[in-house]
């Protein structure tokens, strides 16, 4: 989720594919929990021990954004949470990654309202047949606690699952 694609030998390209262009529209809430506009890579002041590209948020932005109304008025925000390489258990309750996530949500529930939940993570977790079966388990634990915690008990949850090839 954090983003890696343009990163070659620890060094961004700077390449930005039209789909994840800057909108706007689009805003997201930085490390220092200040509004601006969003731009690749989003998670550049959140996941900073390693080298962020581009990831999958700005295109989820941009292809939501013309679904919303009122059309020509809405605004998305997104909230860049990912620490990239981090497995399901350092997002547990009372972990220090979970409890960020939250206090951002929140903190952007100030603004707004919170419409989804975008998850792309999981292959720190797929080491071992042990980590790959409490996967599912974890992650519904995972929602349950993010949905209790802001209050929000139907707030979707987007999970995206990147398909292997061989």
């Amino acid at each position: 989720m954090a983003g890696r694609g343009g990163v070659h030998q620890r060094r961004w390209d700077g390449v930005v594919p039209p789909e994840c262009a800057p909108d706007p529209s689009i805003l997201r809430l930085s490390a220092s929990l200040a509004w601006e506009e969003a731009r690749e890579p989003l998670h550049a002041d959140i996941d900073t021990t390693k080298t962020c590209g581009v990831g999958p948020g700005m295109a989820f932005a941009r292809a939501i954004l013309p679904e919303l109304q009122p059309r020509g008025t809405a605004r998305v925000g997104l909230i860049p949470c990912a620490v990239g390489g981090t497995a399901i258990r350092e997002w547990a309750r009372g972990e220090h990654l979970y409890e960020q996530m939250v206090r951002r949500a929140r903190v952007a529930t100030e603004c707004g309202e919170i419409e989804a939940v975008l998850w792309y993570q999981g292959e720190s977790d797929a080491e071992s047949d042990a980590e790959t079966a409490a996967y599912q388990g974890n992650v519904e634990r995972l929602i349950a606690n993010i949905r209790a915690d802001l209050g929000m008990p139907h707030l979707p949850f987007i999970q995206v699952v990147a398909a292997l090839g061989k």
